[in-house]
């Protein structure tokens, strides 16, 4: 039988790579859990629906870096975790992400917001010191509770800043919008972080548009140390006309183009890890969610793998 290369069925990894384990220095792995969400499931299938849309990707050259990243990457597939508790999941989640992240610099593919916390643990552990984030989001997720519960997709910001897990000040959130009452809408900057909401960006999508932003970034990590950074980002930073198919869509957001004009010009400065969440292909339309959020990943992994490029 030939090799089809372009056969969309004809393989179940990310843009095709090969399955993990490999000696690779990127990894990707799936986290398909949506049990702690608010308004409508549907994350669980987001891995499964953002590696379909990547085989679009599978001559990805890309057009700025000049590089792909498929020969630096393997897939991991999704973990194995249980799918009725959030206890139990963490507690699944975070030994496995702690065995990969001693190998590999990964990304990850959600499910639910609520797996970005046991991720930046078993970070914090690793690196041997608090991370700087840049979270993408509609939301700010500091709550304090979820709806009455200790946990949820809505509370991991809250919990990573009081367990110690991020540096506040190296901490920044874009695309900001939803509604909240102001401690918890301006909680990042309490302790001494950044927010720029989706207004404050409204049209500015070029680098130049956008240099206020990229430049007060890293003059704020230079500032902390160069700590190592973590990518978070929520589909539902996205407006939901570039990203319907999300659990709680926000109208008012992020062009896909401010994103990647953002991940674009950040390319250059200490990312160790990422990942991309609250996808829900039952809610998405013509597949828009899942071919942004690929696109996001493979911008992520080709800004890492020209650093890795020979001069």
């Amino acid at each position: 039988m030939s090799d089809h290369a372009f056969a969309f069925l004809s393989a179940h990894t990310f843009m095709k790579v090969p399955a993990g384990p490999q000696p690779r220095p990127f990894g990707l792995a799936g986290i398909a859990w949506d049990g702690a969400v608010t308004n409508r499931p549907g994350a669980r299938f987001g891995p499964r629906a953002i590696r379909q849309a990547s085989h679009m990707l599978c001559d990805g050259i890309h057009p700025l870096f000049d590089v792909s990243p498929d020969a630096l990457l393997c897939d991991h597939g999704d973990l194995a975790l249980p799918n009725t508790s959030l206890e139990r999941m963490r507690a699944a989640l975070e030994p496995q992400a702690a065995a990969l992240l001693a190998r590999q610099h990964m990304v990850w593919l959600g499910g639910d917001h609520s797996i970005t916390l046991s991720l930046l643990r078993a970070q914090r552990r690793q690196h041997g010191r608090p991370l700087g984030v840049l979270h993408f989001d509609a939301h700010c997720d500091t709550w304090e509770d979820h709806f009455g519960e200790p946990s949820g997709h809505g509370t991991w910001v809250y919990e990573a800043i009081q367990e110690g897990l991020v540096d506040p000040q190296a901490f920044a959130q874009i695309g900001i919008r939803s509604a909240g009452h102001r401690a918890a809408r301006d909680y990042v900057c309490d302790q001494g972080g950044l927010i720029w909401t989706a207004r404050d960006l409204r049209g500015r999508e070029s680098a130049a548009q956008l240099a206020e932003v990229i430049d007060t970034l890293k003059a704020r990590w230079a500032a902390r140390g160069q700590p190592p950074l973590y990518l978070s980002f929520d589909i539902d930073a996205l407006d939901p006309a570039f990203a319907p198919g999300t659990g709680t869509p926000e109208p008012g957001g992020l062009t896909t183009a401010q994103a990647l004009t953002l991940l674009e010009e950040l390319a250059g400065e200490n990312w160790v890890g990422m990942d991309c969440v609250e996808v829900a292909p039952p809610y998405d339309h013509a597949d828009l969610s899942s071919n942004a959020a690929a696109t996001l990943v493979w911008t992520y992994l080709c800004g890492q793998a020209a650093k890795k490029a020979p001069e």
